[in-house]
């Protein structure tokens, strides 16, 4: 699937404020990359204690959505 298509189908089933589930795909020292659907996110260090590890699944509120940039930020749920 392509990254516009992907991002198509993630804003047309999501919203800001919604709470999904996600896989982390990498800890950066900066936050973590959350991805929903064929999505990456990113979990900004500031808004969790504790950033989760690589390969666990979470639960994330949308805190914002960039169509623009096709960019998403997550946030504890």
């Amino acid at each position: 699937m392509s990254r516009h298509t992907a991002w198509a189908e993630f804003v047309a089933r999501y919203s800001v404020g919604d709470v999904v589930e996600g896989d982390v795909v990498s800890v950066e020292p900066f936050g973590a990359f959350v991805r929903v659907g064929d999505v990456d996110g990113l979990a900004p260090k500031p808004e969790w204690p504790v950033l989760p590890e690589v390969g666990s699944t979470v639960r994330v509120r949308i805190l914002a959505v960039d169509n623009d940039r096709q960019r998403t930020a997550f946030g504890p749920a």
